[in-house]
């Protein structure tokens, strides 16, 4: 999320038009992101020149379309402006990663969380990220602590392609790991009992796989990082939503636990929230 749309067309839009306009966008390395109402379509490339020219660097501006979805939480882009070219390099807390943003999910949007979670890793710390996309967390980890090594997981193969070139790119071969593959077949066949730690950024998902997270922690314990959609209405805390429910799983799973820090990661949309919870799981 970079800036203020609305700002930058004033003076090129209608009051009435500006209205609509959806204020935050994203760049991903030279490329920008960004969302538009149908109505607003005839001035799809005055939005997009506006944008071109406040960041000089972004070479391509393409319009969002649909909602981040599916196995592989891809979303419909429309070309506006610039270069076709999807593939790019984005640079966070001193890491690069170069993914294609047609392909691959990935969001700016998260970088404090990122590196969040990286200072909360101990040294030789074992991780196992169970899906890891193109490497975000995984490399920023080990970019920024002493873990020993990250399981880097993905059901998406262009995905953890990308995740392979990234750990050569920022010279992590030996700690990043990258593995293809459904993460709670991965974690049942190769790695139950392995992890200090346990990352779960699938938000979507994160729910339904809470039992591969307590397997791959080992026996004296350990941690799990767990993200959740949660819509609140005006009355509701959506964190307190959702720790009760994961509160109740674990308890079905007769885990011995704490749920010492959450956070509001994002509003997502109307009443819509994205939730971190860090589990400590005991012996």
């Amino acid at each position: 999320m970079d800036g203020d749309l609305k700002t930058l067309l004033k003076g090129k839009l209608s009051l009435e038009e500006l209205a609509s306009v959806y204020k935050s966008y994203d760049i991903i390395g030279d490329i920008a992101i960004i969302r538009i109402p149908e109505k607003l379509l005839p001035h799809s490339e005055t939005i997009a020149e506006a944008l071109m020219h406040q960041h000089k660097h972004v070479k391509a501006v393409w319009r969002q379309s649909s909602p981040v979805s599916g196995v592989f939480r891809l979303r419909k882009l429309e070309w506006i402006a610039g270069g076709k070219e999807t593939e790019t390099v984005y640079k966070e807390h001193t890491c690069l990663f170069k993914v294609d943003i047609k392909e691959c999910y990935f969001s700016p949007r998260l970088a404090f969380e990122r590196m969040r979670i990286a200072s909360l890793v101990k040294d030789k710390e074992v991780v196992v990220n169970m899906f890891a996309g193109v490497g975000s967390y995984s490399i920023i980890i080990v970019k920024h602590s002493k873990a020993a090594k990250v399981y880097s997981i993905d059901i998406n193969s262009i995905a953890v392609k990308y995740l392979r070139e990234n750990a050569l790119l920022n010279k992590m071969v030996n700690r990043v790991i990258p593995i293809e593959g459904d993460a709670e077949t991965i974690i049942r066949r190769n790695l139950k009992n392995v992890a200090d730690r346990v990352l779960m950024p699938l938000p979507e998902k994160a729910y339904e796989y809470i039992d591969s997270a307590l397997l791959a922690i080992k026996s004296q314990g350990g941690w799990i990082h767990y993200y959740d959609f949660e819509h609140a209405g005006k009355l509701e805390n959506p964190i307190e939503k959702v720790e009760m429910k994961v509160a109740e799983k674990l308890k079905q799973k007769k885990a011995d636990f704490d749920l010492p820090y959450s956070r509001l990661v994002r509003q997502t949309g109307p009443n819509w929230y994205q939730v971190a919870v860090d589990i400590q799981v005991k012996q």
